[in-house]
């Protein structure tokens, strides 16, 4: 039974029905919970895709440049150009300057790891690709067999690199590790050499030149395993312009 507070009421209600009914009008809808923002503006058959976390995948591995003895990244400027003609954005190419009369297993290689995990959390790449010039060839060599790069490296380049030593380096032995590391017979260039000179499922390759003034012999620069190729008479510096040594190492990256 209502009370009389609630027959008043309901009173009240229908006749404001009715007159709205005759004015043509209808009686406002009770109020519904409007839906969030992100139900109201996506239709129900729609997906919605997934939340993205870290940065995209780059288009090329990126790429890091390791430069030589007594050098700087600012070597790179000629190849750089070559590979972003390539295609290669800016933010796909690196060069890793580093203190060169450093030893390459105590201190050097474990830093080029460093600066390969930063690349690869900055550009959300599974691998890198790594091109070296001269010294940069036995740093990088040894992050690769002895750092654990072989699962973050997906080519490795060497230019002139005194792979198996190379007699120049005697000149500044007495005074420099990095020079004594590049010596023929050396720490380094044994255990680089020891067992499988190319380990992992890393793709090698060696550019090496019959007129080399710094790297002595040279077939010092070949390794077994790598794809060796000979860029005729060039100077140790100049397989870094050299056009048809660019296009080699692009066609290599891109292998």
């Amino acid at each position: 039974m209502l009370t009389p507070r609630r027959r008043t009421a309901a009173l009240l209600t229908a006749c404001l029905t009715l007159c709205l009914a005759l004015l043509g009008l209808r009686a406002p809808a009770p109020a519904q919970a409007a839906l969030p923002p992100a139900q109201a503006a996506v239709p129900s058959d729609a997906k919605v895709p997934a939340p993205a976390f870290g940065p995209a995948a780059p288009a090329h591995r990126p790429v890091v440049l390791v430069h030589g003895y007594n050098a700087d990244p600012g070597v790179w400027g000629s190849l750089r150009a070559q590979l972003r003609a390539a295609g290669y954005a800016d933010s796909e190419l690196f060069s890793w300057g580093y203190d060169t009369h450093r030893s390459v297993n105590e201190v050097l290689a474990g830093q080029l790891g460093a600066y390969v995990e930063q690349v690869r959390r900055q550009t959300g790449a599974a691998e890198v690709d790594i091109v070296a010039h001269s010294f940069g060839s036995l740093v990088s060599r040894w992050y690769v067999k002895y750092g654990g790069g072989s699962a973050s490296v997906g080519h490795w380049v060497s230019l002139a690199g005194p792979n198996h030593g190379t007699s120049t380096a005697w000149a500044c032995a007495l005074w420099d590790q990095a020079c004594r590391d590049m010596t023929p017979g050396s720490y380094v260039v044994k255990n680089l050499n020891t067992g499988d000179e190319t380990p992992g499922a890393v793709k090698y390759a060696a550019f090496w030149s019959n007129c080399d003034e710094v790297v002595n012999p040279d077939s010092s620069v070949a390794l077994a395993g790598a794809a060796n190729t000979p860029v005729g008479c060039l100077n140790h510096n100049d397989l870094l312009g050299d056009g048809a040594t660019a296009a080699g190492v692009r066609a290599f990256l891109a292998s």
